[in-house]
């Protein structure tokens, strides 16, 4: 490519694939080539996700876009990039003669100035690729390939940049971060290496902890979690059921009781902590007993957080043959039933919060109000504080708010 050629870049999916986009954006800026919005590129880069089939929806249509813009003289080259391009690349370049290139696996970025397209104050830090768990729903082993940590080295680097920035808060991330340092052999494992990532991150605000496998929770990371200011009081646990059979079936190692004990832990341990999951409705042959007995694991458990979704067939893995596919009906049913418990829990547990004052990060301003959020919520999919203030903040801002109002999945305040 000429320097003069400009680049823009979708990025779709999880933040794992926004570090992928920040970097390969930064590889080409490095390299001379401008980088800008996608509707003004002579070449655009879309990275997509092929995880589940709304997400390979959505990426089909964003290529399509991309194609009718080809089409009227508006692009020069169509780049698809990432797990799509992984796992259909055969397919789509018979479908799709269009696209000019695909990309799909690479290694873990060590050394490379990411791109920001994130917003300015925050940032996520991938520590691994890849996954070890080979649940029987999960398609992301035969995407990602073998499980990869980055080396203590190139995190405390990446960190170091973080610093300068003066970020007010990293995300830690990886399909799932409690596997860190099990391919290094050197001893590395995800407390170890949170715990010097705390120490070195002296102007970050916030370090949060996203997506935690509870088999490796161990006592000395809740304790790291417990014993660090920095460390958001947040645990990602995605659990997918609770039912033995269904458990067993998901070729998930942890069993109920595995699950209930560790739930009593983190609570114990870390007080105020907000425990988030994520869980799997409808998976084949899971019966109308076995899906009430996940929903009233959810009433009794009352999570702070939680996302469900309803199973999506995936072919190459496991439970694709298994016997007993739910209709979709039944499962957008059941998916319904499961929401409409946690909104209630989820507005009992913010009325906890009525009247208390509690620290808030401000993210951007819309018309006459401040959006935030908590160190109990994520960027992109918990709730938001809704500030009002007489001085004027910037994203990025700390303040002290005090909750005047509480919504189902929000919070209303004002800052002292």
């Amino acid at each position: 490519m000429k320097k003069e050629t400009k680049i823009g870049v979708l990025s779709l999916g999880c933040p794992r694939n926004l570090v992928d986009s920040e970097n390969i954006l930064g590889r080409l800026n490095l390299r001379g080539y401008p980088v800008v919005d996608i509707d003004k590129a002579d070449v655009a880069v879309v990275n997509t996700c092929a995880f589940i089939e709304d997400a390979r929806r959505e990426s089909i249509d964003a290529i399509l876009d991309l194609i009718d813009l080809k089409k009227q003289g508006r692009l020069k080259k169509i780049i698809v990039y990432g797990c799509l391009a992984q796992r259909y690349k055969d397919e789509l370049r018979k479908e799709l003669p269009e696209i000019d290139a695909f990309v799909g696996r690479v290694s873990l970025n060590h050394e490379v100035n990411r791109y920001v397209i994130t917003p300015r104050h925050y940032a996520y830090l991938k520590i691994c690729e890849g996954c070890v768990n080979n649940c029987s729903f999960c398609s992301i082993p035969g995407i990602k390939g073998k499980f990869s940590s980055l080396d203590m080295g190139s995190i405390l680097n990446k960190v170091d940049k973080f610093n300068k920035e003066k970020l007010s808060e990293i995300n830690i991330i990886g399909q799932d971060i409690t596997g860190y340092g099990l391919d290094l052999k050197d001893g590395s494992d995800l407390s170890a290496a949170v715990k010097k990532i705390a120490l070195r991150a002296k102007n970050i605000g916030w370090i949060r902890l996203l997506y935690l496998y509870p088999e490796r929770i161990t006592d000395e990371l809740l304790k790291v979690i417990k014993d660090s200011p920095k460390i958001c009081k947040y645990i990602d646990l995605p659990i997918q059921h609770i039912n033995g059979r269904i458990l067993k079936l998901m070729n998930r190692k942890t069993r109920k009781e595995d699950i209930l004990k560790l739930i009593d832990k983190v609570r114990k341990c870390i007080p105020q902590v907000a425990l988030r999951t994520s869980l799997i409705v409808g998976f084949p042959s899971e019966s109308e007993k076995e899906f009430e007995e996940l929903l009233d694991f959810v009433e009794d458990t009352k999570f702070e957080r939680l996302g469900a979704f309803t199973y999506s067939r995936e072919e190459g893995t496991a439970a694709y043959d298994f016997k007993g596919q739910l209709a979709q009906d039944a499962k957008v049913e059941r998916l319904d039933r499961i929401m409409s418990v946690q909104q209630e829990i989820s507005r009992q547990v913010n009325k906890k919060f009525q009247g208390k004052v509690m620290e808030v990060l401000i993210d951007e301003k819309e018309k006459d109000v401040y959006l935030g959020r908590s160190q109990y919520d994520a960027p992109e999919v918990d709730g938001l504080v809704y500030v009002n203030s007489k001085k004027q903040l910037k994203n990025g801002d700390f303040v002290q708010v005090k909750i005047t109002d509480t919504l189902e999945y929000d919070l209303v305040g004002e800052v002292l």
